[in-house]
């Protein structure tokens, strides 16, 4: 069992930055990829980022590349986004969840969802 909690969020500006934390519980949290979601307002969750197990490998949306950067800190068993030069279409509810690799499209791992912490971006 791994336990995740998101903090981070807040209101900004465009043009901003943010840094989301995801902090992990548990013996084995090092063994997972991870990933960022997001909820925008409306619409369903969507794929934001990835980092395997070790750190070695990332991936992003298109959405987002260039300018969210992801990582991890496994004697923290923390995980953060960076978040730059953001938009108003960049407000969400962002989520952390353990995550397939690429091949299964960086879908969810596990079956729960923590509360998530909202993004909100000004235009």
């Amino acid at each position: 069992q791994v336990q995740l909690v998101e903090s981070g969020g807040g209101l900004v500006q465009a043009g901003g930055s943010l840094r989301l934390s995801c902090a992990a519980s548990g013996r084995t949290y090092s063994l997972y990829n991870m990933a960022w979601y997001r909820q925008p307002p409306g619409k369903e969750r969507e794929f934001v980022a990835f980092i395997s197990d070790i750190g070695g490998r990332t991936y992003y949306a298109d959405s987002v590349k260039g300018r969210f950067t992801i990582a991890r800190d496994k004697g923290k068993n923390t995980m953060y986004l960076q978040m730059d030069t953001l938009k108003p279409e960049d407000t969400a509810i962002y989520y952390c969840n353990a995550a397939r690799g690429q091949a299964s499209a960086f879908e969810p791992l596990f079956d729960s969802w923590g509360q998530g912490t909202q993004v909100t971006v000004s235009p």
